[in-house]
């Protein structure tokens, strides 16, 4: 070898020893970042003290496939008896959580950013938290230990937030997560002249939200009793009726400008259950809040009150109030429905759609005629008004084969029929909330469990296949 080409062989060596140092001290600085950003934004939950294993005030049932939790007391028991009686189904409903993250972002260094950048802008989050809110979850957080998944990040912190995970989310992708339908109907609707609600909480966080769902039964300390439809570990409420007779849910939507501060939107839902006793002082403690993303909340009650509640960051709550039939799919109608996102949702999602259906069926019925059984019939509606060929598990109609669960509430007997699962389409089991949400309710004196049939799509083979169908096109949408 010449000493030219001696040289040139030298040099590249030198500019690859180079680019390879200069690669690993990205790599060490980057690792360095990731570390120091855990420990800067670090979240000190408060001092809690458990109560003993074993308070007589938390149990479980299994009614039909549903399991129910009952929690009573301070936030303290609340918290602890949640994760003592749910820590296996906790972790398994996280891990899934973790692996649909990692399949809609493949790649681990764009996971760490994001991870990274949620930590540092949500930072002061819990702070922004009823002081209440965060003894539980600290009560949560210590009785679910071991945690074997603390190596994402410590307990406390990923609970805190796992509870703004909507909100979180909205700030990163165009659709919200969440997509529902949801409608009531007044007393002089129905056969024996009671209030109904009803709701298709349509969440693609992977099937186990589906299978292993649960109804809480809150009693807490000088608050209303209160069942929340949700998931194991989940404290906020996106699906709820109080012991008054007070109905309420969360809808995803958009519009205005994300923000990193106020309180989460289920937490916000969950307020409304604890200290409104119907549809006027529901609306006066929304009122209240500070919104960290757009939502809107469906409110009705015992009275045959309803509204719909739209909210934004930096902007005062829009409120339509109605009796006798009301229903909201994903679009706000207000001051908001000219935003540039809403409009979007308007052009490129199914919520008009499925609008459009659920109202023309609310026309459809006469007076002194709607039961609980039809409310699931809407519910569990395949038609596409802008197509009557569609096949089960299209994506425009009310039931496109995705809930994670549904509802039927009968807000004068404050009983609340719940999906068993697989979706809708599966039987609805029936709680009887007058007694469920008694201090002293012995769950061993309940009868046999009363339910609502399977859809026929089940036993019939267009389940499955409409299944496949909405499976293969699975995106969040609203």
């Amino acid at each position: 070898m010449n000493s030219t080409a001696a040289r040139t062989t030298g040099s590249r060596a030198l500019r690859m020893r180079r680019a390879f140092a200069v690669c690993l001290a990205a790599v060490a600085l980057t690792m360095a970042s990731h570390v120091a950003t855990r420990a800067l934004v670090r979240m000190t939950p408060p001092r809690v003290e458990l109560p003993r294993e074993g308070a007589p005030t938390s149990w479980s049932i299994e009614r039909a496939g549903v399991r129910a939790v009952h929690l009573e007391g301070s936030p303290e028991a609340i918290g602890a008896g949640h994760a003592r009686l749910l820590r296996r189904a906790m972790i398994d409903d996280e891990e899934q959580l973790w692996n649909e993250f990692s399949r809609f972002v493949p790649w681990s260094i764009a996971r760490t950013a994001i991870e990274d950048f949620s930590l540092v802008r949500y930072r002061g989050l819990d702070l922004g938290l009823p002081f209440a809110v965060r003894k539980e979850l600290a009560a949560e957080s210590i009785a679910m230990q071991p945690d074997p998944l603390a190596w994402h990040l410590e307990t406390y912190h990923r609970l805190v937030l796992l509870h703004a995970v909507y909100d979180i989310a909205l700030a990163f992708e165009h659709s919200p997560i969440v997509g529902c339908t949801s409608f009531a109907l007044g007393p002089s609707r129905t056969r024996d002249g009671h209030v109904l609600a009803a709701r298709a909480f349509d969440f693609e966080g992977g099937e186990v939200f589906d299978r292993d769902k649960v109804v809480l039964l809150v009693r807490r300390e000088n608050s209303v009793p209160y069942a929340s439809v949700a998931w194991p570990g989940f404290a906020g409420v996106v699906t709820g009726m109080n012991a008054d007779g007070l109905f309420a849910v969360v809808h995803g939507a958009r519009a205005g400008q994300a923000r990193a501060e106020g309180l989460p939107a289920a937490l916000g839902v969950r307020s409304v259950l604890e200290r409104a006793h119907d549809v006027r002082e529901a609306i006066d403690v929304l009122r209240e809040q500070s919104v960290m993303v757009s939502h809107i909340v469906f409110l009705a009650d015992a009275s045959g009150h309803f509204a719909v509640v739209e909210r934004a960051p930096g902007m005062a709550p829009t409120v339509r109030e109605r009796q006798e039939a009301m229903s909201v799919t994903n679009e706000f109608e207000g001051p908001l429905s000219n935003d540039p996102d809403n409009l979007r949702v308007r052009r490129e999602t199914t919520s008009g759609i499925r609008g459009e259906r659920i109202a023309d069926l609310l026309a459809s019925v006469h007076p002194a005629t709607a039961t609980p059984g039809l409310a699931l019939d809407f519910l569990r509606d395949h038609v596409c008004v802008d197509d009557p060929t569609c096949p089960i598990g299209d994506r425009r109609a009310i039931d496109a084969l995705i809930a994670t669960h549904g509802v039927v509430a009968d807000l004068t007997s404050r009983s609340l029929w719940v999906s068993a699962g697989p979706n809708l389409s599966g039987h609805f089991v029936r709680f009887d909330l007058y007694r469920l949400l008694e201090a002293d309710h012995d769950p061993g004196t309940d009868g046999a469990p009363d339910t609502m049939p399977d859809d026929p799509i089940l036993s019939d083979g267009r389940y499955a296949a409409g299944r496949a169908r909405a499976v293969a096109k699975r995106r969040p949408s609203p």
